[in-house]
Formats: C-alpha cells, structure tokens, sequence
C-alpha cells in the first residue's frame, strides 16, 4: 500500500498544478489527501494565492460543530497551515472569534473589534466573499424562522443577507446540505421545518436558497461530519480556477463533487472488509472481524471516496475500525438508513434498489452466485 502512494504521488510531483488542465487536475485531487497535496503543490499554491487574497465568511445554523472540529482536526496541513498556504483568511466563524456578543467588561461595545453582530454586518455589507454554511437553516415555525435565533435574529434571516452578497457558497455537512440530523422524523419534524441551503432531503426543490429565491452557485460537502480534504481541496480547486460551479459534470445531481462522491463508484468497492463479503463472511454482531452487512452496513449504497481517503490522516475509516458505515454522505441520512445496526435484504424505499441489484452492480455477475446466494442463506439461519 506504501509502495503503491509513492508510485502514484510519483506521477504528480514534477506536474505544475497551475498549469494542469481541469482533467488533470481532479486525477490529482481524487489520488491524492490533501497531506500529499499541499506537501508537493503548497509552495505552488502559496505563489499563485499570494496577491489574492480570499475571505472566508463562516456560519454556523442547527448543527453540532463536527464539521468544524473535522476540519480543525485535519493534519498536514493543520487548519491554520492550509488557511496560509491558500491566503484564506477567515474573517467569520463564531466558535473560533474572539468576540463576545455586544457587551464587554459589562460596558456596550459599538465597534466591530469586539461586537460579533456589528463584525458580521460589516463582512455581509462589504461583500466578496465565500459563505460556509455549518447546519440547517430553521424554517418553522409557520416561515418565521425562529426555531433558529441568531442573536436578535433568526438564522434565516442572517442566511438570506450573506448569501445574497457572497460570491459562491459551499454547504459543509450533511446537515447544510440535506438537513442530515435536523430532519429526523419526529413530532416537531414540521414544526421546526429545518431545510438543507440548497437541497432538503431528496428534494432538490426543497431548500432554503429555493424558498427565497436566492441564484447563488453552490457546491454540497455532506458527511457527519465532512472530510477535511474534501473542503481544503475543494477551495484550492475554486481558487485556482479547476472547479466551476456552474458545470454540471463536475457536481452530481445532488450537488456533490463527483471527484469525493463518484456516481460509479460506492464505498463497498474499496471497503478493507470487501473480501469477506464476497466469501460470505458476514458477522453476525460487533467485533468479530467479517463484514457489516448484516449488522446494517450502508456501503453497498453509499457514494464516497472514504475508504480510499480514509480519516485521520489515512490512518482508518468507520467500518476498518468496526463501525458499519450508515450512509452519512448521503441526502436520506438518517431516516432513510435507520434503523443503523439491523440489516435490510430489501431498500426499495431507501435507495430504489433491492440487494440483488446492487450486488450484480458492485461486485459482477460471477461472483453474485458466490456472495448473495451466501448472504441470503446465512439470512435463513
């Protein structure tokens, strides 16, 4: 396997990223983590983005912070170093701020030094910038928004003044883009109304750009949380100018880079436990080292690159240390893939498709008699 990274960062280290063509490039983001990156092109990139300075605006509505912590937890580059090496500069996020609300030492602060509110007025007033979006957006109840305050104001509201005046906006998290969490059926599910930025669910017309009638380019990063590369390398691909927005080869219909989330390709093709499945070495219970998919593993369905990637720094992903995956990338999570642990032989409702039908797709019609039939008679023990 480590002969295998070094023949592959081979192929790219003598290539100048600035000259490469779109093609070229999305081979290089796809092989390479953002470590082998940034180590081969960040003295390239620093060059290029050094007169460029772009500002980051970073909002936060009905999520947990994952996201954030995801990306802050990244290594080689760490947070800061990617922020430098691509002259981000991050002019909002409100866990990372150092201001404090509006008042200090008790006493009303009237400058944007110190007043958060008056700070991001300021940046959405100035405008030029990239908006993050971190969470759903509150729509209940009844279209006011105030499911979800934003000091004085409802999230909605402040979500619909930055993303007027942002150039292009990246949705991080499968609760920005689908609703992820916020979205789990529940008897407040209709009253809250939470909404993905540009997608609700499966809903492509569903989301709150749509419900103000915002034209903004926008790009969707799901997970929960979300790779740290797939954010880092998609914003050096947008400032480099290797990633349009506007091209519908690049995003699928859900809005997803293709190059993280390949149409073609589903997690179950590259999973470390893909051998036993085809064996029909299925575990039955946790930790017994077989695969998942009787204890409810979604990687037959699920469209990501993580086990190629893979998290902590390459280091392992959730069904290497035995956690089935639960399809966190994907605009049905959660209450399409639940209940998590319990395996489904059929998922017309989830995915339009049932077992047989992946299995011919994913792994051919030789081995759908070796590893379906073994599924289905270990299911009948």
């Amino acid at each position: 396997m480590a002969s295998e990274k070094l023949n592959i960062i081979d192929q790219f280290k003598n290539l100048d990223v600035l000259k490469m063509d779109r093609r070229t490039f999305l081979k290089a983001v796809a092989a390479l983590g953002a470590t082998s990156f940034v180590s081969i092109y960040g003295n390239q990139l620093a060059d290029a983005l050094a007169f460029s300075e772009t500002k980051v605006l970073w909002l936060h509505g009905a999520e947990c912070t994952g996201c954030s912590e995801s990306a802050l937890n990244g290594e080689k580059p760490e947070f800061a170093d990617a922020l430098r090496q691509l002259n981000i500069s991050l002019t909002y996020h409100e866990t990372l701020l150092a201001q404090q609300g509006i008042f200090n030492d008790g006493k009303l602060v009237n400058t944007a030094d110190l007043n958060a509110e008056i700070l991001l007025h300021n940046l959405i007033e100035a405008g030029n910038y990239i908006l993050v979006v971190e969470g759903s957006i509150g729509n209940g109840p009844d279209g006011t928004g105030k499911i979800c305050m934003y000091g004085g104001n409802t999230f909605k509201s402040v979500f619909e003044h930055a993303a007027k005046n942002a150039n292009a906006i990246i949705a991080i998290g499968t609760c920005a883009t689908y609703g992820g969490i916020t979205v789990t059926d529940a008897d407040t599910k209709k009253y809250c109304d939470f909404k993905g930025v540009m997608q609700t669910e499966t809903d492509r017309n569903g989301g709150m750009m749509q419900l103000l009638g915002i034209q903004k380019p926008c790009v969707n990063l799901p997970g929960c949380p979300a790779h740290p590369d797939w954010f880092f390398l998609t914003v050096a691909g947008l400032l480099l100018g290797k990633f349009d927005l506007n091209d519908p080869d690049w995003l699928d219909a859900d809005g997803r880079p293709k190059v993280y989330y390949p149409p073609n390709v589903v997690l179950h093709d590259n999973c470390p436990r893909r051998g036993y499945y085809d064996r029909g070495v299925l575990d039955k219970d946790i930790a017994q080292g077989g695969c998942l998919w009787k204890i409810g593993c979604k990687a037959p369905y699920v469209h990501a690159d993580c086990a190629l990637r893979k998290w902590n720094d390459g280091t392992s992903l959730c069904m290497q240390a035995g956690g089935p995956c639960i399809a966190c990338v994907e605009p049905i999570f959660p209450n399409g893939s639940m209940p998590f642990y319990e395996e489904k032989e059929s998922v017309e409702i989830l995915f339009g498709v049932n077992m047989g039908m992946v299995a011919a797709f994913v792994i051919g019609a030789a081995v759908v008699a070796a590893g379906v039939h073994a599924v289905r008679r270990m299911k009948k023990e």
